[in-house]
């Protein structure tokens, strides 16, 4: 008996080894998938402008204070971006937050983003994940130990969603809502809708600024999905504790929360711990 129990628990250490290797080989060939996606999206993000006053003409007004308390007024415009990110993040309210670690890269000529994602869901247990919008797609693709998809949605829910993101997110490279693929209209002095057009598709938000003309919160109308549907909910992305990376000012702290009949679903928080404008 005695040696039998010693059998089984020798297959058991030789199947959680197996596991281990194949985990970290999967993860290995995800990064280096995810950082071929990063070159072909960096590739053409050369600046070649400043930002003048003049470009501001004809913005509404708190967006233009956004700009100037930005820093952006005198500096090329950002045309790459790369940041490190950390936080807490769940998919489910009464889940509880996993940690995660994150690295970000965006584009603005050619608007588009991949955002590369660990996070630990439990002892020895990691998700891996990469959101990516390239082309007006929009495709997000997760990961159980590297090895098993739990998600690979793409779609035109998923596009619609992909760009609020990238919008919301010019918080993060304030020139960008300079671009002529993003039109501004006026609400008041410390709100204006953006509306982004792209590869036939258009969506929009409202940016809400306080009385130093910095974005505390963007809402917009998403796409949501839950149990293989999707419906439209609002999604809002509060943002607060401004510094400076570069000599461009931007929040460096962020919660992301889900409007729902039920109550708000905060699924995400995160940080800023460092950003980096055009370089490759």
């Amino acid at each position: 008996m005695l040696k039998v129990l010693q059998y089984v628990i020798a297959i058991l250490v030789l199947i959680i080894i197996g596991i281990i290797i194949c985990s970290f080989i999967a993860n290995l060939v995800f990064k280096h998938k995810v950082n071929r996606e990063v070159e072909e999206l960096l590739r053409d993000s050369k600046a070649k402008q400043s930002v003048q006053q003049s470009d501001l003409q004809g913005l509404p007004s708190p967006v233009q204070k956004w700009m100037t308390a930005a820093g952006v007024i005198g500096k090329e415009r950002i045309q790459s971006v790369r940041m490190k990110q950390q936080g807490f993040m769940r998919t489910k309210i009464n889940q509880p937050w996993m940690p995660f670690s994150a690295q970000q890269y965006a584009v603005i000529k050619e608007p588009g983003f991949i955002w590369s994602v660990k996070a630990q869901a439990a002892p020895f247990i990691s998700i891996v994940g990469r959101d990516m919008y390239y082309k007006g797609q929009g495709n997000m693709l997760i990961k159980l130990l590297g090895l098993v998809t739990v998600a690979n949605a793409s779609g035109k829910e998923v596009n619609q969603g992909s760009m609020l993101r990238y919008m919301a997110e010019t918080m993060w490279y304030p020139s960008a809502a300079l671009s002529s693929y993003i039109q501004w209209e006026n609400i008041d002095d410390n709100s204006a809708r953006a509306t982004m057009r792209c590869k036939g598709m258009e969506a929009s938000g409202i940016f809400h600024f306080n009385d130093r003309g910095e974005p505390v919160n963007f809402t917009a109308r998403r796409y949501r999905e839950t149990d293989g549907s999707y419906e439209l909910a609002t999604w809002s992305a509060d943002v607060a504790d401004y510094k400076e990376f570069e000599g461009i000012r931007i929040p460096s702290t962020g919660t992301i929360t889900w409007k729902l009949p039920t109550g708000d679903f905060t699924w995400y928080r995160l940080e800023i711990v460092d950003a980096s404008f055009n370089t490759h």
